[in-house]
């Protein structure tokens, strides 16, 4: 009965924004576990790379899907070429999405729709697009799943001048929910994770690292109830746990994985 918990061996996983960051972090944990996974990005050679090292590392099948997710085209492209590829779909994790950093009182037009184009509307045009796949794999017994990647600037304010991004991870957050109570019933079951911080891209162009994962974390650090940043461990581990036959009764949860900085401090 609880042997196979967290077993996702044989899944078939779609993983966007998958080649650095976070999305990286999910899709080695998948194959290390077992999955077969796509992953997607804005860019070719980047998201083929990435692919690549991610299969030598963990083995198993890591395949690139480029595309641009800002847009009902790219969305649909992405399903279609899947399509193509596979009968159903296991796992979606919607974690593809941007940010823009300006002076409140410069913030421009394009950084504002640009965020919320691809973190909102790019989530939901893709989980739409992808639904004949999802529903080809859900059951009663075993559900297929949709993991939205919000962030904890969904859930308090940002330190940074991003004044769309955390409208837009807010959003998410609540598109989770909508999401989850239509789906559920048709055995697709919905979640979203919010991210604290974990040293990527993203979070080191905001600390000054110019986007160089490989820097001193102790500023941030030493800001975190746990003393640390996050590792892949921390955000593959969850998700898998979303995944698996343990998360089976968690349906429209936004869960933090953020070593308390949302709620602790």
């Amino acid at each position: 009965m609880f042997s196979n918990l967290f077993d996702i061996s044989g899944k078939i996983a779609l993983v966007t924004g998958g080649s650095r960051g976070i999305g990286e972090m999910i899709a080695a944990g998948f194959l290390a576990n077992g999955a077969k996974v796509y992953i997607s990005s804005r860019k070719a050679d980047a998201c083929t790379a990435t692919a690549q090292r991610l299969a030598e590392t963990y083995g198993g099948e890591c395949i690139a899907i480029p595309a641009n997710l800002s847009d009902v085209e790219g969305c649909q492209q992405l399903a279609d070429t899947l399509s193509a590829r596979e009968p159903r779909l296991d796992i979606l994790i919607n974690n593809a999405g941007v940010s823009w950093g300006a002076p409140l009182d410069e913030f421009p037009e394009l950084g504002w729709d640009k965020v919320m184009d691809t973190n909102v509307k790019g989530v939901f045009f893709l989980t739409q697009k992808l639904l004949p796949l999802l529903r080809a794999s859900g059951t009663a017994e075993n559900p297929a799943r949709v993991v939205n990647i919000g962030s904890i600037d969904g859930i308090k304010n940002p330190v940074f001048e991003t004044f769309s991004y955390g409208p837009s991870k807010a959003a998410l957050h609540h598109l989770t929910r909508g999401l989850a109570l239509h789906l559920a019933p048709q055995h697709i079951i919905v979640n979203a994770i919010a991210p604290g911080p974990f040293p990527t891209w993203m979070l080191s162009t905001g600390v000054g690292g110019g986007g160089d994962t490989d820097i001193d974390w102790s500023s941030v650090a030493n800001n975190n109830p746990r003393g640390r940043v996050g590792t892949a461990e921390d955000i593959a581990g969850l998700s898998i746990f979303l995944c698996s036959r343990a998360g089976a009764f968690t349906v429209g949860e936004v869960i933090t994985c953020d070593g308390g900085v949302a709620y602790a401090t």
